[in-house]
């Protein structure tokens, strides 16, 4: 596969002048991660258009404050609307503790975030003892913290920030010996405090899930959310009368605030198909 492959020069027109349940699903993430939740989107709703748009420039979200990740939420939303977008996914755990709330009021098309899964980890856990792996943001955010709290039906919850990972995976390192001893360090200690149920806080984990199983073993339950979260954004699209028809041949479309050859094969590699990766205006 040649760069010009890879790497498209030119701009897609917004998906405008077609009807409503024809347009696309937006969804965003600080960088890659959030393949994690348009594949799922893709593997289950195949007849949806998506427009993903990796905000690479600006990652990691989790070492910003909430004002910062607030005011590039809006803008990656604003330009998603003007390509007439019918829904949003906000497919970044630390945006959406941050900035969904928000965006909720700004915006009138359904905007979809995406949350820890504490409540059916609480309601799974034998031993009562659950380790949530977020990033360092979502960790001290105090929407995070009320969901915890909220969910955790008497559990005891630890919260572990993992500095540098979402950095290792967005470098293509998520296979890494780098990589498996920075886990390696995260989990043993959680293991030491009789964890039964660990879930994935970030859309950029579910891309090591199986370094982190090699580590914890197989006694031990993995949740993320991706699934949930395709079924509440079909559950809106469904409510709304928006869902594509069976006949629509769908397209995908990929857009970076720091586009790369080598981002766009990795993105290739992750989404399960090639993708032309364009920029993304500055915004």
């Amino acid at each position: 596969m040649t760069q010009n492959q890879l790497i498209a020069k030119k701009k897609v027109a917004p998906l405008k002048s077609v009807p409503i349940n024809s347009q696309a699903i937006g969804v965003f993430d600080s960088g890659i991660g959030g393949l994690s939740i348009a594949k799922c989107i893709h593997q289950n709703l195949p007849h949806e258009n998506l427009i993903y748009v990796a905000d690479s420039q600006f990652a990691p979200y989790g070492d910003k404050s909430s004002a910062n990740i607030i005011e590039r939420v809006n803008k990656i939303a604003d330009w998603l609307i003007n390509q007439q977008v019918k829904a949003i996914v906000v497919a970044c755990n630390t945006a959406t503790v941050s900035a969904i709330d928000q965006l909720r009021l700004r915006v009138s098309i359904p905007i979809i975030g995406v949350e820890p899964a504490i409540k059916p980890a609480a309601i799974h856990s034998k031993t009562q003892k659950i380790a949530l792996l977020v990033t360092e943001a979502t960790a001290v955010n105090t929407r995070f913290l009320s969901l915890v709290n909220k969910h955790k039906n008497g559990a005891e919850i630890y919260i572990q920030p993992c500095a540098g990972l979402v950095e290792l995976i967005e470098q293509g390192l998520y296979e890494s010996e780098q990589c498996r001893k920075r886990l390696n360090a995260l989990l043993v200690p959680l293991l030491q405090s009789n964890i039964d149920t660990l879930v994935l806080g970030c859309t950029h984990y579910p891309f090591v899930r199986q370094l982190i199983q090699d580590i914890v073993g197989d006694k031990i339950t993995i949740m993320e959310t991706a699934q949930p979260v395709t079924e509440q954004l079909a559950r809106q699209l469904e409510i709304k009368g928006l869902l594509a028809s069976y006949e629509h041949i769908s397209q995908q479309c990929f857009f970076s605030s720091k586009i790369s050859h080598e981002q766009a094969q990795l993105m290739s590699v992750l989404f399960g198909k090639n993708v032309s990766l364009q920029q993304l205006p500055a915004l």
